[in-house]
């Protein structure tokens, strides 16, 4: 068998704690969601003071309506991921145990629904404040990819969403009856570690782009183009990514072993189509004010 990495030891709980009846578990991607959101915060903030950041020299916010807006985001990001979790993925199981709903502790949070729940969130404060809502989506946009950076690294740590079978010198060996359950592959199957590539594309090279174009041009001053680039860019990247992920089981059959859906190309691919055409054209438009 060629070389290979065997999956760290590595534990999806940072720490739990357990008094009486009462159990607490604290999961790397509850953590990877606070550290996205306290990065995120200190890089808004930072962007807010540089008044040279912004047309005619005014930021969008002042620092009290941000923390006001803070905290619809928390909300959206934490309703909407995890009713994206239910609703996605168990949704036979939460039917039949609904108190487990809001036990976000336990783990399960989907990254579309978070990343749903925070737009409509500023969406809704944006309308109700009159802010404007080009400059806000450039704010979260340049927030967001440390986010993605530490989901994609506790999915990895979490051992899920792995990638296709593979044999090259950096593919792991993944823990679990799924992920070893590989046809024509044995005794160990080992696969790319996607989680890694999709850190990398989405979270570090997207973010240092954006980063590099918000405090080295004046991107903020066209309202539009840094949330178009980070839609575009992340759409780009999900789709090159899903060539190495292992497609969603519900599409693959024997006749269809890489799961395509259209056109031969994956769900994941199908779906960030309209994300690289919505970035395109916020990009296209974004003028100078």
């Amino acid at each position: 068998m060629p070389a290979v990495l065997n999956f760290p030891d590595l534990s999806p709980i940072l720490f739990e704690i357990n008094l009486g009846p009462v159990h607490f578990a604290l999961h790397w991607y509850a953590l990877a969601y606070i550290g996205g959101f306290l990065i995120g915060w200190f890089l808004i903030l930072r962007a807010l003071k540089a008044t040279r950041l912004w047309a005619a020299d005014t930021p969008p916010l002042t620092k009290p309506e941000f923390e006001d807006l803070l905290t619809w985001l928390i909300l959206g990001v934490i309703l909407g991921g995890r009713l994206g979790y239910v609703l996605f993925y168990k949704p036979g199981y939460y039917l039949s145990h609904p108190i487990e709903i809001p036990m976000v502790w336990q783990g399960g949070m989907a990254f579309h629904g978070g990343f749903l729940g925070v737009i409509i969130a500023a969406l809704l404060w944006g309308e109700k404040h009159k802010k404007p809502l080009l400059s806000l989506g450039d704010l979260l946009a340049m927030a967001t990819p440390p986010g993605l950076l530490l989901g994609r690294i506790a999915n990895f740590v979490n051992a899920e969403l792995w990638g296709k079978p593979w044999d090259g010198p950096w593919a792991v060996i993944f823990p679990g009856e799924t992920a070893q359950a590989c046809a024509n592959v044995g005794p160990l199957c080992a696969r790319h570690p996607s989680q890694l590539y999709e850190a990398g594309m989405e979270g570090l090279i997207l973010g240092a782009l954006i980063l590099a174009l918000v405090w080295g041009t004046k991107a903020f001053k066209r309202p539009g183009l840094i949330m178009g680039l980070f839609f575009a860019g992340y759409g780009i990247s999900r789709f090159i990514v899903e060539v190495f992920r292992q497609p969603d089981a519900q599409f693959v059959t024997a006749a269809n072993p890489n799961g395509t859906v259209l056109l031969g190309m994956q769900m994941g691919q199908l779906l960030s189509l309209p994300m690289i055409l919505i970035g395109l054209y916020f990009m296209l438009r974004a003028k100078r004010t």
